[in-house]
């Protein structure tokens, strides 16, 4: 097979080092990717969210299947034009896509669903917004409706914040047109996990439940990023709560797509609050989580090209997972000045240091510099994972991978792991 990946983050490098793995396929290409998926993949000059450019490289260079990493072009129609020219591809439809492109759409198919939940509200002005986050005293979650890049979240702990974070987001339009709309939530207690499963559109197949790191300091401190590390499994998720996740989750929200006439195919993604009343469903993503995606990859054994031609072809009746018993942790670098405006053009040493067979680094904010070298070109420039026979192992082994790998003003937290 001929394969395309699309995207150019830490997930995309750790999808295309599982793929490239398979005896199935031939070829495999990346748009754009990074230096580190240059290593694996022919990579080609075309951004993730140009839909009719990939289609055309797709037709024109025979391209038997497409694994979509990010949300843009998902909610944008690429798997749709995709299939217009005869194309098979990993991830959702637009139509269902729409369960992340549009925060109050994942809550319509929530409530019709049955799906516990946040109590919410949506505003287009900020008079309503602030008296609803005001009667509860400021202890809200202020979202932008549309695709933010992970950033379009604030988690307010009084009123003065949601006030700020109201005006920021509806008002002065921080993240564009994907503040046209705000969401807002009450504020839940609980740890978080993030439960992902592969489906057709009828069947799912739950991968490990992991648990990501916001935050951007140590103990889950500073303002929220995409993402600053995860591990897996979480202990939080146990087996029976995993299948119950399934249950109550996962298959209502397939159930609930397929009955508006928008089968979702690819990995479905539910972030979670797990409160003391049960899981509550802080939002749905139409994809792999980033950072979440390396460490749960790190512990799936074997080809996973077979699973994810299941989903695309909408059936994964003989599909199983092989999953390592060990567990997982990736660290994030992140470059200068993250999650606000970030230093690039940094050169990044030690991405050749010889590293276990267990460990792995995934380029994602990267670049090709002068002489061949690699510097930095984003908010957050590698993931450091590794395996390890317990969490505390796992954690170990990451971090002695984190330091043979530097560029100036590098920063990452020092606790990735450290709460299982």
């Amino acid at each position: 097979m001929r394969v395309l990946v699309v995207g150019s983050g830490g997930r995309e490098h750790a999808l295309a080092w599982k793929i490239a793995q398979s005896p199935l396929v031939r070829a495999l290409f990346a748009a754009p990717g990074n230096p580190g998926l240059g290593r694996l993949a022919t990579l080609v000059p075309l951004k993730a969210g140009d839909v009719e450019g990939l289609t055309a490289f797709a037709v024109r260079e025979r391209i038997d299947f497409v694994v979509i990493g990010p949300e843009a072009p998902l909610v944008a129609g690429l798997v749709d034009r995709l299939a217009a020219a005869g194309i098979l591809a990993f991830g959702p439809t637009a139509g269902a896509a729409r369960i992340e492109g549009s925060k109050a759409f994942a809550k319509e198919v929530m409530i019709a669903a049955g799906i516990p939940t946040a109590a919410f509200a949506t505003f287009t002005e900020p008079k309503g917004a602030l008296a609803w986050a005001a009667s509860r005293g400021g202890q809200v979650v202020v979202k932008a409706d549309g695709l933010a890049a992970g950033k379009g979240v604030v988690v307010c702990g009084g009123i003065e914040e949601a006030k700020v974070a109201i005006r920021e987001i509806l008002v002065e339009r921080v993240h564009g047109a994907a503040g046209a709309t705000l969401l807002l939530e009450e504020k839940l207690a609980g740890p978080e996990a993030s439960c992902i499963a592969f489906t057709d559109g009828v069947r799912v197949r739950m991968l490990p439940a992991a648990q990501d790191h916001k935050r951007i300091f140590d103990g889950d401190r500073g303002p929220n990023t995409g993402g600053m590390g995860a591990f897996c499994p979480t202990p939080k998720v146990q087996a029976a709560l995993l299948a119950e996740i399934e249950r109550t989750v996962l298959l209502p929200a397939v159930r609930e797509l397929a009955r508006r006439g928008h089968p979702f195919r690819g990995a479905l993604y539910a972030g979670l609050m797990l409160t003391p009343d049960g899981p509550r469903v802080l939002e749905f993503n139409a994809r792999l989580g980033d950072p979440e995606t390396q460490p749960i990859l790190m512990r799936l054994r074997g080809d996973l090209v077979p699973a994810l031609l299941a989903v695309a072809r909408g059936d994964l009746t003989a599909v199983t997972l092989d999953v390592d018993s060990r567990a997982s942790v990736g660290v994030v670098l992140a470059a200068e000045g993250y999650p606000g405006k970030v230093t690039t053009g940094d050169v990044i040493a030690g991405l050749d240091a010889t590293l276990g067979a267990d460990q792995q680094l995934f380029q994602a904010g990267t670049a090709s510099g002068p002489g061949g070298q690699v510097v930095t070109a984003g908010g957050r420039v590698l993931t450091v994972c590794a395996l390890g026979a317990t969490h505390a192992e796992a954690m170990e082994r990451a971090y002695d991978a984190v330091g043979k790998v530097s560029f100036r003003g590098m920063q990452y937290r020092t606790d990735i792991g450290g709460s299982a």
